[in-house]
């Protein structure tokens, strides 16, 4: 494999739908609430991605069973449509035209899927547990709308990675988006952290069912 696969199983007819990525980084914080976010919302797999970027292992399973590191595309349309992306891993720091790739290509299929807003999320390092949720954004509008709903605004700093990277090139083709951001203590893996952005996501998104409890 020389180029980024995509294994499709199967294409939906979606309309102004949202784009939630969860990706793993400091604190683990997206992936965790993404993951929570597929359990409660009765997802399903449409799609993977996988990136000779990526780097060179291979996750072993409980069965011993190998696969290789991907991008998981599920949707739900319980309350909404809501497409969500899980990723095992990012490409290497060193590597960065590997991340305007894989950027390129998360963004092609999202637009496949009339994805019209963009959510980001990712973390940053804090002395104290804290249980603000902060917000950068590619308009002052959507930034705006955002404080409105009880959060803090995230400026004065960067967001690296491909949740930094994915909103630049989001506004760039026009798509509206935001990044969220929690503060963590942990820098593994922050559950409080995780748990707290996605009770934020679940009221972002207008998820009212008991399921998504």
């Amino acid at each position: 494999m020389n180029r980024t696969y995509l294994k499709v199983f199967f294409q939906p007819s979606l309309e102004n739908s949202t784009f939630v990525t969860g990706l793993p980084s400091i604190g683990n914080v997206g992936v965790t609430a993404v993951n929570l976010l597929t359990e409660h919302s009765q997802a399903k797999l449409i799609a993977e991605l996988y990136s000779p970027t990526l780097p060179d292992y291979t996750i072993v399973d409980e069965d011993g069973l190998c696969n290789l590191l991907r991008y998981r595309i599920l949707i739900s349309t319980l309350e909404t449509n809501l497409v969500m992306l899980i990723g095992d891993t990012q490409p290497p720091v060193e590597d960065l035209p590997a991340y305007y790739e894989v950027c390129g290509d998360i963004l092609d299929f999202a637009d496949k899927l009339n994805c019209n807003f963009i959510i980001t999320l990712d973390g940053f390092p804090a002395i104290h547990a804290q249980r603000e949720i902060y917000v950068a954004g590619t308009s002052s509008k959507i930034v705006s709308e955002f404080i409105s709903l009880g959060v803090k605004l995230y400026s004065g700093g960067r967001i690296i990675g491909l949740s930094g990277l994915l909103l630049g090139l989001a506004k760039l083709r026009g798509i509206d988006g935001i990044c969220l951001l929690s503060p963590i203590t942990d820098l593994i893996s922050d559950q409080e952290a995780a748990f707290n952005m996605y009770k934020f996501l679940r009221k972002t998104l207008k998820f009212t069912s008991e399921n998504m409890i």
